[in-house]
């Protein structure tokens, strides 16, 4: 058996345990040779800790990964504790002795010739590192998309709430479970990472692997429902991009250059290996091809990496010349505010379409007021929103057997004696997450609305000069007033002598009828072509904020049609609509929207041109010391790691000519000081 220990000042072997060389039994110690033979100025270079492991592999009792491995151990902790920090690869300095000790061993081929086999799962583990990229992605995109549509999270609750029944804020359950997902991903990929870093293979528990097919098929099915049914909210991600783009940008070269490091760190490391490769190219034909093989699919790693890289941080540098973002103009070319419709008043503050939300909606400073007009069976017109009565209304307590019957086919008598303002104040689930809490006051004022009468409404907006935009339901069928409808709500609105410039009339039927009962009417249309608006007269359309994203609508500002978007709720919204110059919006948020100033995420051109040449230049500058830094350090490893081939060939070559024959046998114990006292002093 063979004893080893380590020594801090000079290399020997313990004096009590006996040594033998492979072969051999202890012996006399031959004449010490000259320092001369032995150290050369790179030899002296190297630690003296780095000098025993290659004396432990220069004597070893027999060559094999175990033995190498195993007496590397102490040279490369000393090498990591300071002695040589170039040298950041165990694995590569023990190839490196290794093929220095035995310059002539080529590693063997198949698991039969001392290749360590490849566990079991090592394929399946594979597979999953394509699945686990695909699973991240997902999430990631998935989360985006639900964050940047968070103005729909409230219509996406009232649709959730016509299917069950139940009001609840199902967009934040969705919220918090794609941020589970993306997180969760996250980690795994992570740590995917990290162990490809360190060289091992990705070794996944079955839970994780049933799960990351389970994200995958969580995130299909999300995009699959939104592709199917809610199409128009992809639109809702071109506009983020039109405002945030700029920013992006400049966050994306600072990826970039994070980035950086692992990539320069990863493709020197490859150039080291190529080099490692072809100092082990000997004589033999077959082991040359081999040789220049695994070079040449290091040289296409290296490029596969390093390309993308450059192509992707090369278009980041000339994306802004593509790039068009509204709120990137002149201080001097930006639009007036945008004015404000109340939606249904101020849902925020008040229970929707109730005389409290549109007094509130006043007090903030809206320029209109914006509801829904059903007309009764005793064909009173007034304000409901929703085509049942369950959401807004004590129905279900009064009448539950009716609850889900159409509004209008109650009478106002029994309308007039609802309540519609106790599920704002005091339910647990608010309609809005993001609201304030009621004040005493307020929650009490709450708790006593009742369904309003569209004459209220049109007699509080005469009081207060504020124009009224309203949709007109059509009536189901076997309802009376169904074909009188349009009659009904003209003549509830000249009975309340309201001045006729602030009603703007929306619906589309029977303007002609309108127009010769109320001249002076503001008549609106919806996306209709330019040609069609002007045939009617219309110089005013109401369309969704998604639309924004053609174009900006530019054609029909070239025309001088005035343009109100709805439903702007989101700060980023209502800046892109203001930078866009658009002249009105209709909001549940007026008493946020309305303490803006300044457009949000706004720049002139000269700054953001500033910002980007500063950030190219500084990236650049950043990148190129990274990687020069990384080569720097691989070109000291290769000095050091020469230094070793040379001090260990050397030893190895003074085994084979100045120690006895095998067969020779040595007395008594010795040492290797003993053996080289010249080497000791170095």
């Amino acid at each position: 058996m063979e004893q080893r220990r380590s020594v801090e000042t000079d290399l020997r072997f313990e004096e009590e345990q006996p040594f033998w060389l492979p072969g051999q039994l202890p012996s006399p110690a031959p004449a010490p040779l000259p320092a001369s033979w032995l150290v050369s100025p790179t030899d002296r270079k190297l630690p003296t800790c780095l000098r025993k492991g290659l004396y432990h592999f220069a004597f070893p009792p027999a060559m094999n990964d175990s033995s190498c491995c195993s007496a590397s151990s102490s040279a490369f902790a000393a090498l990591s504790s300071g002695c040589c920090p170039l040298i950041s690869s165990k694995r590569k300095l023990i190839n490196t002795i290794k093929l220095a000790a035995t310059p002539e061993a080529v590693p063997s081929e198949g698991p039969a010739r001392g290749r360590t086999p490849r566990p079991k799962g090592f394929h399946i583990d594979q597979l999953f590192y394509p699945w686990l990229f695909a699973a991240f992605c997902l999430s990631v995109l998935l989360l985006f998309t639900w964050i940047e549509t968070s103005n729909e999270h409230n219509g996406f609750d009232w649709v959730v709430f016509l299917g069950t029944g139940v009001w609840f804020f199902w967009s934040l359950v969705l919220l918090s479970l794609f941020w589970i997902l993306a997180i969760y991903m996250s980690l795994l990929l992570a740590l995917g990472l990290l162990l490809c870093w360190e060289g091992r293979e990705l070794s996944l528990h079955w839970c994780h692997k049933v799960l990351i097919l389970l994200v995958v098929g969580i995130c299909s099915f999300f995009f699959w429902l939104l592709f199917t049914y809610w199409k128009e909210r992809w639109l809702t991600i071109g506009l983020s991009l039109q405002i945030f783009a700029p920013y992006i940008h400049l966050g994306s070269i600072s990826m970039m250059v994070m980035v950086a490091w692992p990539v320069a760190f990863y493709v020197v490391h490859l150039e080291g290996e190529a080099k490692i490769r072809r100092y082990k190219i000997t004589s033999n034909e077959r082991r040359r091809n081999k040789m220049c093989n695994m070079i040449t699919k290091l040289r296409a790693l290296q490029v596969a990496v390093v390309l993308p890289f450059f192509l992707i941080l090369l278009c980041l540098y000339v994306v802004p010349w593509g790039n068009h973002s509204p709120c990137i103009q002149e201080k001097d070319k930006l639009g007036p505010k945008p004015s404000f419709f109340g939606h249904r008043g101020a849902p925020m503050l008040g229970p929707e379409n109730t005389m409290m939300s549109f007094e509130k909606a006043v007090e903030e400073g809206a320029f209109g007021l914006e509801s829904d007009v059903h007309i009764s069976m005793d064909r009173v017109p007034f304000l409901m929103h929703d085509y049942d009565l369950r959401r807004t209304t004590n129905i279900r307590e009064v009448l539950p057997n009716a609850s889900l019957q159409h509004p209008g086919f109650f009478g106002w008598y029994f309308l007039s004696t609802l309540n519609a303002g106790k599920w704002f104040s005091h339910s647990w689930v608010k309609p809005f997450y993001r609201m304030k809490s009621l004040s005493e006051a307020d929650r009490e004022k709450a708790s006593k609305q009742k369904i309003p009468k569209f004459m209220e409404l049109l007699k509080l907006a005469q009081r207060e000069k504020k124009l009224v935009i309203f949709d007109l339901n059509v009536p189901p069928r076997q309802h009376p007033a169904r074909s009188a409808y349009i009659q009904i709500a003209v003549r509830e609105i000249l009975d309340s002598q309201i001045e006729q410039h602030l009603i703007i009339w929306l619906p589309g039927s029977q303007r002609e009828y309108v127009r010769s009962r109320a001249p002076g009417f503001q008549h609106i249309g919806r996306l209709f072509t330019i040609e069609q608006l002007t045939k009617q007269n219309i110089t005013r359309i109401n369309v969704d904020y998604k639309r924004l994203f053609y174009n900006g609508l530019r054609e029909y500002k070239a025309a001088n049609i005035n343009i109100n978007l709805y439903v702007i709720n989101e700060p980023w919204l209502f800046s892109l609509a203001w930078c866009s110059r658009i002249q009105s919006v209709t909001t549940d948020n007026i008493q946020v929207l309305n303490k803006i100033n300044h457009p949000y995420y706004f720049m002139t051109p000269n700054f953001y041109m500033l910002m980007w040449i500063l950030m190219d230049c500084a990236s650049a500058i950043f990148i190129v010391a990274i990687f020069y830094f990384h080569w720097w350090r691989e070109s000291q490893s290769e000095k050091i790691l020469k230094g070793i081939s040379s001090y260990a060939g050397k030893v190895r070559g003074l085994m084979d000519s100045h120690l006895l024959p095998p067969t020779q046998v040595l007395e008594g114990p010795w040492s290797l000081k003993a053996l080289f006292p010249a080497l000791v002093t170095y």
